[in-house]
């Protein structure tokens, strides 16, 4: 449990400061479908990154159960705040004369705490979802169908969670317009979606290394 909680915590902090990047793939073209702008693809420098949380946090649920990933959320939580609070003294900390980088550093974490906000709110929303839709599925199906825990899971949690943090955090990384905004939101959450699609058989794995291993797991009948 330990080691999930610190991985968990750690992808958060690092996804967080890499989302303060706009990214746009294919920015030279310009493809739409209706109102729905496909192409350019714009999203934040965190979206190889975030999805992880994701699976560590079903780890969590579906071995631990919700209390125990619930804390695990506080924890993160916490570790979010504290990160704001260092960024901040950071940049009000004087520099030295020979230090030349303060408009640079601002530029990066300057907009952390906006980020911040986007990403407390999103992940405590998206993470208490995720984990109360995956145990409230296992009470019904025991130890069967976990890939319907996992999806699930996923699907409602990833929106929330996409949703909240695009529409706090998309002015923060420089999205300015509506088809901008629709493009991240959409390309976010099925990213993310799909990520975790892809890795579910590694989920799988260790999902069953953990319960072999983990003496305070109980099998649910």
């Amino acid at each position: 449990y330990p080691t999930f909680v610190s991985l968990f915590t750690a992808v958060l902090l690092i996804s967080n400061i890499c989302a303060t990047k706009g990214v746009a793939f294919f920015p030279d073209l310009d493809v739409s479908v209706g109102p729905l702008q496909i192409l350019p693809i714009i999203t934040d420098g965190g979206f190889f990154l975030f999805p992880l949380a994701y699976v560590l946090g079903d780890v969590l649920s579906e071995v631990y159960g919700f209390k125990a990933t619930r804390r695990a959320i506080y924890l993160g939580f916490g570790a979010l705040i504290l990160a704001a609070g260092c960024f901040w003294v950071l940049l009000e900390l004087p520099s030295a004369e020979f230090y030349e980088n303060q408009e640079a550093l601002h530029a990066v974490v300057g907009v952390y705490p906006r980020l911040l906000l986007a990403g407390l709110a999103g992940y405590l929303v998206g993470q208490m979802l995720n984990s109360l839709v995956m145990v409230t599925i296992k009470e019904r199906t025991k130890e069967k169908y976990l890939w319907a825990r996992l999806i699930g899971s996923t699907v409602v949690g990833e929106f929330a969670d996409t949703l909240i943090f695009c529409a706090i955090a998309a002015g923060a990384i420089g999205i300015s317009t509506w088809d901008d905004f629709f493009n991240y939101l959409i390309v976010g959450f099925l990213w993310k979606t799909l990520v975790e699609v892809l890795v579910m058989p590694i989920t799988y794995r260790v999902i069953a290394y953990v319960k072999k291993h983990e003496p305070t797991y109980v099998v649910a009948s």
